[in-house]
């Protein structure tokens, strides 16, 4: 005989079984309340109910006796049948609560809004699902918010909201990105995509909301982010809540929080004008379709204050924001977007074990041998860095200098270039801010920078100086006097005056090593200018035409030779002089005993 005792105080609410009833292990006998909830008491073995010791109503004690099971009859002497469970919900059916769900799920599928879609498709375009698997690895991505719908209930069905406005037009959760390789700890990723198929991707109070939360969690967690940023910015048919203006959201503070705490991508394809361009103006790097278009206005806002009208595709079309360095990648579509991100984010999620190292050799031809000749100084980094591992940042903008992220033996780093095909290298206003900003970049994340330099220094003249070129070029000293992330500097040719410390974090022995190759030349101004300024009396005393021009060529000399790469490392201005087939093993062994300081508390990134 078995006893099936109470487990505590309560009330008998049903007995499922009579006396004779054959019973199985986990079948419910017994259905008692207490505190308003019900509890199952199940058999913990087969048998027949030879006892019901309770009833409906009854209240019970702890311990007390409420059925007696018997055993169940052997098959010789005539089994008692069990019967079979029955098919049916909660058995072999599914639960109505389970398929309610089912039912509203369905709602959040392509599949289930097949002409919004189609008519994605037709622009050349994927829709926010579809961009959101492809970063993420398979079936990592958790939804949060997939519910929502449009705060419009007092001028919309619920039938229509669900149909028409699913998730309230921004699909946002946590995926894995780049997990296989990097493990899933460091892959988390926040990804939030406006949904330009729902109330043309503007945004509601619901995803503003919905927005904040997932904001909440990547501050606190320290992930990463990546936004789709498409639509039109605030919508102004919410009519669920008593607002006014609505300017009282906190999303964008929220995600502006996260500068310097994260990296954060934004990814803009269509058109995104509004809130939604000021999110992705908060983003550290925006990489952009050529078929984009980006504005702080749409056309809407840009009539209504007056300043007239004009087509969509008339306002911050790509060619433009390239140029001006909103946009810090420019590709061809929304899956390049993706590689791109997906690449971009690696930088920031480790080392790589499997690398391959450029021919050194290679290096020695980069610079001519020719002082006058220009040449790209984009073969020295290629050269330098892991095979197919760079990543150039704003190639619209500031050209005088070259940013990318890149790997050294599989570590992440950021390198920098004087470009000599702009400007002779001279670095202008541009240049100084594209500079500026990458050195922030790779502090606020601890990536080491690598600084080729050949410069003239900083560019001069009366046309350069409208552009306040003095409070840009002296960012390079200000963001630099902060930095956490060790600096390796080599130079590679021209290392003159204050646009060479520019380049070298400050002065020559602010980096962990100055090196340069036999063909640098120093000078505290390009080597023409000083002899022309230093030797003026003895040039004019000379008759001018071929012998004053032979005097020059003499001095000119004489100053090359005393500023070339070896005097400087005799004098201990600069490190060594190396083989450049020897950089990428310094910038190696440098890179093996690198200890950034602690990141200070209030970092950011500034936008520009």
């Amino acid at each position: 005989m078995t006893l099936l005792r109470s487990p505590l105080q309560a009330q008998v609410v049903e007995c499922t079984v009579a006396v004779g009833d054959a019973v199985r292990a986990g079948d419910v006998l017994l259905i008692l309340e207490a505190m308003k909830m019900e509890h199952e008491l199940r058999a913990d073995t087969d048998g027949v109910v030879a006892e019901r010791c309770c009833a409906a109503g009854e209240t019970v004690q702890p311990g007390d006796v409420l059925l007696v099971l018997a055993e169940r009859p052997s098959s010789a002497s005539g089994a008692v049948p069990i019967p079979e469970a029955p098919v049916g919900e909660g058995k072999g059916g599914v639960r109505a609560d389970l398929q309610r769900l089912r039912d509203r799920e369905r709602f959040l599928s392509d599949k289930a809004r097949p002409e919004a879609v189609a008519r994605r498709h037709a622009l050349g375009l994927r829709t926010a699902r579809e961009n959101i698997a492809d970063l993420c690895d398979e079936a990592s991505f958790i939804e949060y918010g997939a519910l929502a719908v449009a705060a419009q209930r007092s001028r919309r069905s619920e039938e229509d909201l669900i149909a028409n406005t699913p998730a309230d037009g921004m699909v946002a959760g946590i995926g894995s990105v780049n997990g296989p390789i990097f493990g899933a700890e460091a892959s988390r990723t926040v990804v939030m995509a406006y949904d330009a198929t729902v109330l043309a991707g503007t945004q509601g109070m619901r995803n503003h909301a919905k927005t904040d939360r997932l904001l909440g969690i990547a501050l606190a967690q320290r992930l990463p982010v990546v936004l789709f940023a498409e639509g039109g910015g605030g919508r102004p048919g919410d009519t669920d809540m008593p607002i006014v203006a609505g300017l009282h959201v906190g999303t964008f503070a929220a995600f502006a929080r996260l500068s310097g705490l994260v990296p954060v991508v934004g990814i803009a394809a269509g058109r995104c004008f509004a809130g939604n361009a000021a999110l992705l103006g908060c983003s550290d790097v925006i990489i952009a379709t050529r078929g984009s278009h980006i504005g702080m206005g749409g056309p809407a806002m840009v009539e209504g204050g007056g300043l007239g009208r004009f087509r969509p595709e008339d306002i911050g079309p790509s060619s433009v924001q390239h140029a001006n360095g909103v946009i810090d990648v420019l590709v061809d579509d929304e899956a390049q977007a993706v590689s791109v991100a997906r690449r971009y984010l690696s930088y920031f999620q480790g080392r790589v074990r499997d690398w391959i190292s450029p021919e050194p050799a290679a290096l020695r031809n980069v610079v001519p041998q020719n002082r006058l000749r220009v040449y790209d100084s984009r073969r020295a980094m290629e050269g330098l860095v892991d095979q197919g591992s760079l990543l150039h940042l704003r190639t619209g903008f500031g050209l005088g200098i070259h940013t990318a992220l890149a790997r050294i033996e599989g570590r992440p780093v950021g390198l920098l270039a004087n470009n000599p095909q702009h400007l002779g290298g001279a670095i202008d206003a541009g240049a100084a801010d594209k500079a500026a900003r990458f050195l922030q970049l790779c502090n606020a994340h601890g990536l080491p920078l690598v600084s080729l330099v050949d410069t003239p220094g900083f560019m001069v003249g009366p046309d350069t100086e409208a552009t306040a070129q003095v409070r840009h070029v002296s960012r390079l000293f200000v963001v630099s006097a902060k930095l956490r992330v060790p600096v390796f500097s080599v130079v590679l040719r021209k290392g003159y005056g204050l646009g060479a410390m520019g380049m070298t974090a400050g002065g020559f022995h602010a980096p962990v090593f100055t090196v340069a190759w036999p063909s640098a030349e120093f000078g505290a101004m390009g080597l023409e200018g000083a002899v022309r300024l230093g030797y003026r009396k003895e040039l004019e005393a000379v008759p001018e035409g071929g012998q004053r021009d032979a005097l020059f060529q003499q001095l000119l000399a004489r100053q090359h030779e005393n500023g070339s790469a070896i005097p400087m490392a005799t004098t201990l201005e600069i490190d060594a002089v190396i083989d450049p087939a020897d950089t990428r093993r310094w910038l190696s062994q440098g890179l093996a005993g690198m200890k950034p300081a602690a990141l200070p508390a209030d970092r950011f990134i500034d936008t520009w």
